[in-house]
């Protein structure tokens, strides 16, 4: 039998999974987007800001369904860990790290969407 601890880390990673996976779904839109009608790049910076936001509020939302307990907790897990996650791919094919109030403004926005998405989520039972 599994243990408490466990099914929950197991749906923190599916949903994490899940997060990442509407990420890729939306930038392939936008790149879309970008290629075939007058959006300019400029925007770019807003957008990936905007897709962050709906693939944090998807994960939380879905921990916190599949969890059923502790919703805000689960969902700033989720809003954490993909930030990290994004820090890291980041990192490693695009520049060296810094942390700037840029890069604290976005960990702070993902945090509290994945502490609002939690929420929905319990509530959504």
């Amino acid at each position: 039998m599994k243990s408490k601890g466990l099914v929950g880390v197991i749906h923190i990673l599916k949903s994490l999974g899940l997060a990442l996976c509407s990420t890729l779904i939306l930038l392939f839109i936008v790149s879309i987007l970008l290629t075939y009608t007058p959006l300019k790049e400029s925007t770019m910076p807003t957008i990936n800001t905007i897709i962050m936001i709906i693939s944090i509020t998807i994960g939380s939302i879905y921990v916190a369904i599949k969890v059923e307990e502790k919703g805000w907790i689960n969902g700033g897990i989720i809003g954490g860990l993909y930030f990290i996650i994004l820090l890291l791919l980041n990192y490693l094919f695009i520049k060296p790290f810094q942390m700037d109030i840029y890069t604290l403004g976005k960990f702070i926005v993902a945090l509290i969407t994945g502490i609002i998405g939690g929420m929905i989520g319990i509530n959504m039972k």
